[in-house]
């Protein structure tokens, strides 16, 4: 049975004492990511941004796997996503190890970088876009509300691990291509595990939502060899973290890749898809609504089919969205 690693809340810190920690160590074949996403307090825009030590999406990595142990370092990438007015943009450019820098508080990789001052993540983003190349540079500054020492074990095969480090931020977003300037609330956590991610699930979906102080977090795993697993989670705004009681599964409309999705809502109230972010073939990124306790809310809501990412033809197409440079 998968053990929960739940410190106890008088070991919890305020966001100046503790961080992200870009220098944890990864195993080879391994992988590790801070991931952040916010909407603007309009609705109008929002953003994803992922940085990994040993990309999990990476048809490279994937393929030097095969043939044996890889550095993850060798493998990384600062994926951005911009949605809202304007149109959508995106990038993922994984690059190798001499293009690579990281300690307990930088974490640069080519031309953007990430750092913690010990208040707020600034993220500095200098990327070229795919598939039209096109310049994506900005700021990005994210200030946690109170942030969370829990760890959390997904699958105990290749120790998947998962830490919803602040689950409730301010987030200041500022480009220059494209001129885009906005705030609103966001979201930061980390994964990391000893092996590749299609060895230990099937497939997995997971959500955040909340009202202004709280979060509620739903992340339900297919297994390939320990079976189901899911948490439920809330979150109050001093970081305290309680196990709830999920409501049930609502399934929702599958992506137009067919990818199927499911959430956690009120049997009285049916949960929709308000809008499709990201949609491939492996994987969707969405915003949901639903009902939690009687109340409407919405979320930000990924569904991911590892079997998927894993068919030939998959990783034959992903190179077109992930290019690969060794600086």
């Amino acid at each position: 049975m998968v053990t929960d690693l739940l410190a106890s809340q008088s070991n919890r810190k305020s966001p100046a004492a503790h961080g992200p920690d870009f220098s944890i160590e990864v195993e080879n074949n391994g992988y590790a990511w801070w991931y952040v996403d916010a909407l603007s307090r309009d609705g109008e825009h929002g953003l994803t941004i992922i940085a990994f030590i040993g990309s999990v999406f990476s048809p490279y990595y994937a393929a030097a796997r095969r043939k044996g142990s890889v550095n993850p370092l060798n493998h990384c990438a600062i994926n951005v996503a911009l949605y809202g007015r304007g149109g959508k943009r995106w990038a993922m450019t994984e690059r190798g190890l001499n293009a690579v820098s990281r300690d307990q508080i930088n974490f640069q990789v080519g031309p953007s970088a990430l750092h913690w001052d010990g208040t707020s993540l600034t993220i500095d983003i200098n990327e070229i876009g795919v598939p039209i190349p096109r310049s994506l540079r900005g700021k990005v500054r994210v200030t946690p509300r109170a942030m969370i020492s829990q760890t959390f074990v997904l699958a105990e095969s290749g120790l998947h691990q998962w830490q919803p480090i602040a689950p409730k931020c301010d987030v200041e977003a500022t480009f220059q291509s494209p001129t885009l300037q906005w705030s609103g609330t966001g979201y930061f956590d980390r994964n990391c595990g000893s092996s590749p991610l299609e060895k230990a699930f099937l497939y997995w979906t997971w959500s955040r939502s909340g009202g202004a102080n709280d979060t509620m977090i739903f992340y339900d795993v297919d297994r390939r060899h320990e079976g189901q697993y899911g948490l439920a989670l809330h979150i109050d705004c001093h970081g305290g973290v309680t196990h709830m009681t999920a409501p049930p599964k609502a399934k929702l409309a599958s992506s137009l890749w067919g990818i199927p999705r499911e959430t956690r809502s009120d049997e009285t109230t049916p949960a929709k898809v308000v809008k499709t972010l990201e949609d491939t073939p492996f994987y969707a990124r969405s915003v949901v609504s639903s009902s939690i306790s009687g109340v409407a809310t919405q979320s930000v809501h990924e569904a991911l089919s590892l079997d998927r990412f894993r068919t030939p033809i998959v990783q034959g197409m992903l190179p077109f969205r992930m290019p690969r440079k060794s600086w």
